[in-house]
């Protein structure tokens, strides 16, 4: 088992799982809104899977999809983290930063800000030389996140997990590498 990496900015907490947040990862999971650039909202079975395969991951790592919390506020409102994508894609082999909020706690730029933490980890304490994202091509919301964050749009590619002919199936790709990185980051 491997160290298990935690970290704090201002406002969150990136911690590991607790039992107690699979009930509102379920929650969001099945918000369409949540799900809406994704083929559709999980079952409350579905989530707890996705929730277990996660905790596995970061155990056998120390790093992943860490858990966020908004400290003194609210116990978990998501997650976010690096991730090494089980497709192959156009460009493999990578590690991808993700999130996923609940609706309630969009638009107070806790995303933007759980990510610029999971990146000082993946360049810091991990020496990753690149960190990629992507999404749908409509899903501006994670878009935004991508470029506050510092990514840099990289072009198109087909998606192979979801299948031919569906609107979700075109995705964009967003790139940071570590030099990038060091010369943007807030704090320089």
């Amino acid at each position: 088992m491997a160290e298990l990496l935690e970290f704090q900015t201002e406002r969150l907490r990136l911690r590991q799982w607790r039992d107690s947040d699979l009930a509102t990862f379920a929650a969001l999971n099945a918000d369409p809104k949540v799900m809406e650039f994704f083929p559709e909202p999980l079952s409350g079975h579905a989530s707890n899977e996705m929730a277990g395969t996660i905790r596995s991951l970061i155990k056998q790592r120390g790093w992943g999809f860490w858990a966020v919390e908004v400290k003194g506020v609210e116990p978990f409102i998501g997650f976010c983290g690096l991730h090494i994508p089980v497709a192959t894609l156009p460009f493999s082999p990578c590690v991808e930063i993700g999130w996923r909020l609940s609706f309630a706690h969009w638009g107070n730029g806790y995303a933007s800000e759980a990510a610029r933490g999971a990146l000082d980890v993946g360049f810091q304490q991990l020496g990753l030389s690149e960190i990629v994202s992507f999404t749908t091509v409509g899903n501006q919301r994670s878009r935004g996140v991508m470029e506050r964050i510092g990514m840099t749009y990289s072009g198109e590619f087909e998606h192979p997990g979801l299948p031919e002919g569906s609107l979700l199936r075109p995705h964009v790709l967003y790139r940071l590498r570590r030099e990038q990185w060091e010369v943007e980051k807030p704090d320089h």
